[in-house]
């Protein structure tokens, strides 16, 4: 077992692996998106449509995209991601308004459904290759922690930018370069990874070919809830995450703290952010990184089925801190969240490949996004909304209690049998 531990840590391809999370997450404007639109006159509701728009994509593509994927290559599928996310980039920077800005969700929305699910089958592909399948999770866990500090680089170092750059929106112009990286570095992946199935039938015909596999995952009531906590967990995450940005923003200015660092307040909301993105994602690197003893003791189904529990439990506690503004408490929950999402994406994958058939992979991975993306396109403008109209504290409290409820209906038998 150490053995292998020490020739996986070792290995040319997963290092290749690590730094494609790695460029992939660095993502500059990341720590300032929300603000950043918010700053060309858009409110949560508009921010939420745009979040929509994005997803919706996602939704639509998914399943084609991993028909493709298997017709064509999943190399050739990622390389065509990033010049997708590339050309985001560009709309981006140059968005002047609703319709433009539009343009750019479209194009990153085709980004995220031929990228998503694609990569983890390579890596599990690579696993059986190798013949380390068995440490599937520690794997994962272990690239995803380089994933996530690209992030954490990737947010002190915005810090920089954004207070040198001419405006906010050349930030966007900058993520470009890694992601360029990351092309030729996925260029450079053996060509056995690239699992094209050569074969003369139609594109109705993969369709009808991947029906029927949904259909088979459909039948499985184990996996059908996996998928579900996996994609409402992640979809509420994400949806929600870059909220601090307006409560931090508000409260930095309301109180003048700018003052104290001699920073103009709108710098020192910039400063801020960058700062907490940064310590977040060092922290969630090493959580992702380790969760894989935790499932060790308490096996990965408990650890995932209780994870959703504290989410609910925490964002009741983030309303009372909000509507208190309690500016710490209310940094040290995101915190707890971000650890958690971070942490429980290596226990899915670990948890859903003990209910999967090898042919079913990138199958239910792209369905666990694509119902993912659903929720966020619905999530996003109804979440937004709630803001707007009433408050970030009821909208917390809300989502708090339906999680809870949520999971009840959520458990694994297999967790059951092993509590």
């Amino acid at each position: 077992m150490e053995k292998n531990y020490t020739l996986i840590k070792t290995d040319v391809q997963i290092w290749k692996f690590c730094f494609y999370g790695f460029f992939k997450n660095l993502k500059f404007f990341e720590p300032y998106l929300l603000i950043y639109l918010m700053g060309m006159g858009l409110n949560l509701f508009q921010v939420g449509i745009l979040l929509s728009i994005r997803e919706g994509i996602t939704y639509l593509f998914e399943v084609p995209s991993g028909i493709l994927a298997d017709h064509y290559g999943k190399k050739k599928e990622l390389l065509l991601c990033f010049i997708f996310y590339i050309i985001s980039f560009v709309f981006f920077f140059w968005g002047k308004n609703f319709a433009v800005l539009s343009v750019g969700m479209v194009f990153f929305g085709f980004g995220e459904a031929f990228r998503s699910g694609t990569h983890k089958a390579m890596i599990l592909s690579y696993l059986e290759h190798k013949g380390w399948y068995e440490h599937k999770g520690y794997v994962y866990g272990r690239t995803r922690s380089y994933s996530l500090l690209g992030s954490s680089l990737s947010a002190f170092v915005s810090i920089l930018l954004v207070l040198n750059l001419p405006a906010l929106r050349w930030v966007f112009l900058i993520s470009i370069v890694p992601y360029v990286l990351d092309f030729i570095l996925i260029a450079s992946y053996p060509q056995y990874l690239d699992e094209r199935n050569v074969s003369d039938r139609s594109f109705v015909a993969f369709w009808r070919a991947s029906t029927e596999s949904l259909k088979s995952i459909a039948k499985n009531r184990e996996i059908r809830k996996v998928v579900m906590s996996a994609a409402s967990y992640d979809g509420v995450f994400k949806t929600i995450k870059d909220y601090i940005q307006p409560i931090l923003s508000t409260i930095v200015l309301a109180a003048g703290i700018g003052s104290i660092m001699n920073f103009e307040g709108d710098q020192s909301v910039k400063i801020y952010l960058g700062l907490i993105y940064g310590i977040f994602y060092i922290f969630s690197s090493q959580a992702s990184k380790n969760i894989y003893r935790v499932t060790k003791r308490f096996t990965p189904e408990n650890v995932f089925e209780k994870m959703y529990d504290i989410m609910g439990i925490l964002l009741m506690v983030l309303a009372f801190s909000i509507y208190k503004g309690y500016i710490l408490l209310t940094i040290g929950i995101y915190f707890m969240l971000f650890l958690m999402m971070d942490a429980r994406r290596p226990v899915f994958v670990d948890v859903s490949s003990d209910f999967m058939k090898r042919e079913q992979r990138v199958t239910v991975l792209s369905i666990e996004s694509q119902i993912r993306a659903l929720f966020m396109v619905i999530m996003a403008p109804l979440f937004g909304w709630i803001a707007d109209e009433y408050s970030l504290t009821i909208l917390f409290f809300a989502i708090g209690i339906v999680l809870l409820i949520a999971n009840r209906f959520l458990a694994l038998k297999k967790n059951q049998t092993n509590t």
